[in-house]
């Protein structure tokens, strides 16, 4: 009667076949896939049924081979591992209700653009310390971002601080005082206009001088809220040197 060696599916459309084969881990599963219990049941033998399928008198007739198989796979893997990498990451303010916070809010606002570097901000906190202690420092907002999880401080779990490592730390109690540069920003520290930060994408140079013009393409904006004695957000907008 023969109804095990007819093909199945007339004129299986390649596209379908394709994607049919991104399915599957092997190339033997996709082989598998299109061998029916009939045709082992008359084939007795699995290896014949696969040589059968593979030179295409099973399945569909248009079996991809072995090459092509393990390429197209090749292919949709690079496909997807990139599709995951330029996946636009969840925002760690994201469902946050920071309306009652307006020095969070403010983070909020920016860390979207902060994050694709559109956009650099420079963060003055005053406030007292876990000792009691007032000190006060310029943080990196985006150098931050990049090196620790935001999330905490967004849910309140965390009070965002400056610490000797950001880019400048002054403990007003002991005097212990630091500066370092970051990624984005060089300190200029020692000179007459007081403490500079210049940014190493495009040279401009800050001035955080409440009495001094910021600088071009920066902008200095005095936060009001209950979350610290004081807090200061230099923007900067970069103009990448072209």
């Amino acid at each position: 009667r023969g109804g095990g060696f007819q093909s199945r599916m007339e004129g299986g459309d390649l596209a379908d076949i394709t994607d049919d084969a991104l399915k599957y881990e092997t190339y033997e599963q996709y082989l598998d896939s299109q061998i029916s219990p009939m045709d082992l049941f008359y084939l007795e033998d699995q290896d014949l049924a696969r040589q059968l399928v593979e030179l295409g008198y099973r399945g569909s007739g248009e079996t991809l081979k072995r090459e092509e198989f393990e390429a197209r796979k090749k292919a949709a893997e690079e496909a997807k591992a990139s599709k995951l990498r330029n996946a636009p990451k969840k925002l760690a303010s994201a469902d946050k209700d920071l309306s009652h916070f307006p020095f969070l809010h403010n983070l909020a606002e920016r860390e979207d653009l902060v994050r694709n570097g559109k956009l650099t901000s420079i963060i003055f906190i005053r406030d007292k310390n876990s000792k009691g202690q007032e000190v006060s420092g310029y943080i990196d907002y985006a150098h931050r971002l990049k090196t620790e999880n935001f999330e905490p401080y967004f849910e309140r779990k965390k009070k965002l601080m400056p610490r000797p490592s950001d880019l400048s730390y002054y403990n007003w109690e002991t005097q212990h005082s630091t500066s370092n540069s970051t990624p984005n920003f060089q300190v200029i520290a020692d000179n007459e206009a007081g403490l500079l930060f210049k940014n190493k994408r495009d040279r401009k140079v800050i001035n955080v001088d409440p009495k001094s013009l910021p600088g071009d393409n920066s902008r200095r904006i005095e936060i009001k809220t209950h979350e610290y004695l004081q807090v200061v957000i230099y923007d900067h907008v970069t103009r990448r040197k072209t």
